[in-house]
């Protein structure tokens, strides 16, 4: 992989890239990200073994990824976005970084993402997907409605991009899924109290997760050991 950089604004001027500003303003592109860095971005990703979003920590991830987080948080890529979603200077915001390897089927619940957000983007690192809509992004007309689409769902294919602006109807979310989506998720927040506040939150569900991950694997090798010397 060239030192290039990973997540070029110029490439959101893709001509398939759509930009919509109703019902609520968002954007969805295709391709934006170079072949070459596959491999290393898969060799790169974090292990993660619980599902869900944990915040971004350097030492989880490899070097391709994290040059990866540091364009998508760069002020010339806020920009860029900002501009096609009418936010000014979305640069100024301080970013909230999430990363997800695993999801189960409680996740996709359709939401708004809350206010304490400005705008939300996420970038797709999964070399293949099943045939089938579960797990896809939908950006919706309605709260109530998985199928009441704004646009064609998004396949979080590699190299897949979405962002939206956070607005009291953004209504999105997916069909369950579980298993392996790999997903990176950048967060413009309103305040730095908000960040701290949200920081604290995803560091405790981290730490919760851990620990259940531990407790499960250690009840899963008693259950393993009842099941081959029955009583």
């Amino acid at each position: 992989m060239s030192a290039a950089v990973l997540l070029d604004p110029a490439r959101l001027e893709r001509p398939d890239t759509l930009v919509l500003q109703q019902p609520f303003p968002f954007m969805i592109a295709h391709g934006q990200l170079p072949d070459d860095a596959r491999s290393e971005l898969d060799r790169d990703f974090p292990r993660y073994s619980s599902a869900g979003f944990f915040p971004y920590d350097p030492r989880d991830c490899g070097p391709s990824v994290n040059a990866l987080i540091a364009d998508m948080t760069a002020p010339a890529f806020a920009g860029a976005i900002g501009a096609r979603l009418g936010i000014h200077n979305l640069h100024q915001y301080p970013t909230l970084v999430t990363v997800c390897r695993l999801l189960n089927k409680r996740h996709g619940t359709i939401h708004t993402d809350s206010r304490s957000k400005i705008a939300t983007a996420l970038i797709y690192l999964n070399g293949q997907w099943p045939d089938t809509s579960d797990g896809c992004l939908r950006f919706l007309h309605k709260i109530d409605d998985i199928d009441s689409l704004v646009a064609p769902e998004l396949i979080p294919l590699y190299g897949e991009f979405a962002v939206f602006k956070r607005c009291d109807n953004s209504f999105h979310g997916h069909l369950p899924y579980e298993g392996e989506r790999r997903v990176i998720q950048v967060a413009w927040l309103t305040s730095e109290e908000a960040k701290l506040r949200k920081t604290k939150r995803g560091k405790f569900s981290r730490a919760f997760k851990k620990l259940f991950g531990r407790l499960d694997t250690r009840l899963g090798a008693g259950r393993d050991r009842n099941a081959s010397h029955p009583d």
